[in-house]
This record gives structure tokens, sequence and C-alpha cells, in this order.
């Protein structure tokens, strides 16, 4: 007999679907950013390369907007995969971020490390996930995050919880998620993460920028 968890997962996503759905009848979607004006150069990263998403996959992801860029930190030679998909609405649930949780391990990447980090940046503290994950010779380190009008979310459920409030509150559902994939050069996890941080440090000002307030 299933137990009271798993009970309730089916019945908070129809609350939540219905809720979402209630609300943005009167929704307030905002217009798109222009990520393709984003920024080449922030702090020491410099862009390296466009990195077009396959029209099937972009068509699967059903965002509104995506960036996909490879940028290089000149005075290491690191290099981050930095990938923002930002979706107008998600009404009726129809339109959401898909967790990298779910997407690398369908690709083939099996987790090794989770968790979170908190980081300082100018434009105050967020705390976002820290995943790192294997396929075969390669060791990734992934930092990533969702960030709405109002806060930046860590957690899968924690965002689909504060979505249902702001559909309530600011008549808005639309989101981002971002991710940076940053390779651990001969497994030092530690010198990845910390050059993963120094990007989402001068990054997340800017998408503050750019993204509708």
């Amino acid at each position: 007999m299933p137990n009271g968890r798993m009970l309730f997962v089916p019945l908070f996503l129809i609350g939540q679907a219905l809720m979402v759905h209630w609300s943005a009848g009167r929704e307030r979607a905002p217009a798109p950013p222009v990520l393709s004006r984003f920024p080449s150069k922030f702090g020491e990263w410099t862009q390296l390369r466009e990195d077009p998403i396959a029209a099937d996959i972009a068509g699967e992801l059903r965002a509104d907007v995506i960036l996909s860029r490879t940028y290089v930190h000149a005075p290491t030679g690191s290099v981050a995969g930095l990938f923002v998909a930002w979706f107008q609405s998600q009404r009726a649930g129809r339109s959401q971020p898909h967790s990298p949780k779910v997407c690398l391990p369908a690709a083939g990447w099996t987790p090794a490390v989770t968790g979170e980090v908190r980081i300082d940046t100018a434009a105050g503290a967020i705390v976002i996930n820290r995943y790192i994950v294997v396929n075969r010779a390669q060791r990734d380190v992934v930092l990533y995050w969702y960030q709405s009008p109002r806060r930046v979310t860590a957690g899968e459920w924690q965002a689909k919880l504060w979505l249902m409030a702001d559909a309530l509150r600011d008549r808005r559902t639309d989101t981002a998620l971002v991710r940076i994939v940053l390779p651990s050069t001969n497994g030092d996890d530690r010198a990845a993460i910390a050059s993963g941080i120094g990007f989402a440090q001068n990054l997340y000002p800017l998408l503050r920028e750019n993204f509708p307030r």
C-alpha cells in the first residue's frame, strides 16, 4: 500500500498545475530577454564559442530563450560551459525547466557527488547546486540553479513551491534554469569547483540585469 509520501507527490503536482493554471488566467508574462546580446566578456572570462542547441533538443526543452556558450578564463585557461534556458510561462506545467539530475543521467552521466554551495556575489548571496558527474573517463563539475524574478532556488521541489506563491502574488511564472559545467581535470574537483564559483560570482549579477524584473 502506498505510503503518505508517495501519495503526496502526484497530489502536489496536480495541485500545482491547477493553481498555476488558475492564477495564470490573469498572467502578466514579461517580454523575453535578449540573451543573444549577453556580454561576451565579464570579469576574467571571455567567450570562446557559441554552442548551438540541436533543433530536436530545443523542441524537447520548450524554453522560450536559450543561451549556450563556452567561456575561457584568461589567467588559467579553464573553460566553463554556460547554458541558460528561460521560460516565459509555466502555465499548466507545459513548459518547465528540466532538472539536470534527470537529464544528465539520461544522457549517460553517473552522479558521483551531490550537494549545495553558498556563493557571495555583488548582487547578494545565493545557494546553488553542486553536482559532480562521471561518464567513462570524463568527470565534470556542474553548478546549477533556478532563477526567478524574486529569488534563486537550488531545490527542484522548493522551486515548485515558490512557483505557486509567486504566481498568486505577482501573476508571473517566468523562470530560468542556469547551468555551468567545468571539466574536473585529473580528478581535481576542488579546482573546478573554485573556477565555477568564480564564474557564477561574475555571472549572477549580469543575469539579474538581463532577466525581466
